[in-house]
């Protein structure tokens, strides 16, 4: 019962992704849903445990594109090194980012994020010949898990490809809640709450900030490793600022602090944003609406709502059994 206790996100996340299929039509739409969730993850890292928020995610995010779509096109890799250059990609360039990043605080780290997020954007669009410039990289394969020349796992249907990505995602989730769970997790939360205070007591808050800030670059970098895999195409928009606004939203609506709230962050957004764009072609106007409702009555987010009920609807079944305990005959009566 403890062990259960202990990874109960682990086992919601798997409920998760054995729930995608049975309520959604499309194996493109669940696969997108983990994808964004896996970026949200690495948003979280750096705002809801770090104190950091970083404009600067969709650089991750492209890099990890663009790497993966590399790899796959000319140097003809097998998914796993596949991915595992974006993975690369995205920890090297949060290594350069962060490097220069961490140092301010505030409003200057929002800015020099935004302004890295340019930088990279433009340096994509005028390098035609490496990124595809404005069309993106076109045509990326995507290849069957294979070990040692023995296909594990086929990959070619939106299904097949889903039930790849739910693997791997339940594995990260896994590992990153190890992370948070651990000393370096806590120390990441101490530097949250005081930074003061915790170099005060010892702690290297420099390095355990740019940690942080590599591991979301990993994890984001695989995020889009797997999306141009999905989608054929690395394309510019990945990497621009608007990838970095949308996951920062889907991280703030899910709830800042806690992993699996950046799932439910993620899902809301991508399964919303599909049903408002089919009614509307301006649905991030309807979206604007919605984030204000947000931002003036949630303000932990979905997660910190679905806690608040849970402990109302509790708290009413307390009540409930005390006046049944203090009143028996009146309950065999009704």
């Amino acid at each position: 019962m403890k062990n259960l206790v202990h990874f109960r996100f682990t086992l919601l996340v798997i409920a998760a992704v054995l729930i995608l299929p049975l309520s959604l039509g499309s194996g493109t739409l669940a696969t997108e849903v983990l994808i964004f969730a896996l970026a949200a993850l690495g948003c979280n890292l750096l705002l809801g445990y770090t104190g950091l928020m970083s404009f600067g995610q969709g650089i991750f995010l492209g890099i990890g594109s663009y790497a993966g779509g590399l790899s796959l096109l000319h140097w003809h890799l097998p998914l796993l090194p596949a991915l595992f250059c974006a993975m690369l990609a995205g920890a090297l360039v949060a290594l350069l980012v962060g490097w220069f990043s961490i140092r301010q605080r505030g409003s200057y780290f929002v800015m020099l994020t935004l302004a890295f997020a340019q930088m990279f954007y433009f340096l994509a669009y005028t390098m035609k010949d490496i990124t595809g410039g404005d069309n993106g990289l076109l045509n990326i394969p995507r290849p069957d898990l294979a070990l040692f020349g023995h296909r594990l796992m086929a990959t070619g249907s939106p299904w097949q490809y889903y039930a790849f990505v739910a693997v791997l995602f339940v594995a990260t989730f896994w590992l990153l809640q190890r992370v948070v769970d651990s000393v370096f997790g806590r120390t990441l939360l101490a530097i949250r709450d005081n930074e003061t205070r915790a170099a005060a007591v010892g702690y290297d808050v420099t390095r355990f900030k740019l940690a942080a800030f590599v591991i979301s670059g990993a994890v984001t970098g695989l995020a889009g490793g797997l999306h141009a895999m999905m989608t054929g195409i690395a394309p510019l928009s990945n990497i621009e600022y608007h990838a970095s606004e949308s996951i920062l939203i889907m991280t703030v609506i899910g709830g800042t602090g806690n992993l699996f709230a950046s799932v439910l962050g993620a899902a809301f957004y991508v399964l919303i944003g599909n049903w408002l764009s089919s009614l509307w072609p301006r649905w991030l106007m309807l979206l604007g609406f919605l984030l204000i409702g947000v931002s003036l009555y949630m303000h932990k987010g979905l997660y910190g709502l679905t806690q608040s009920l849970l402990q109302k609807l509790r708290r009413r079944t307390v009540v409930e059994a005390a006046q049944i305990n203090r009143n028996p005959a009146k309950e065999e009566q009704s």
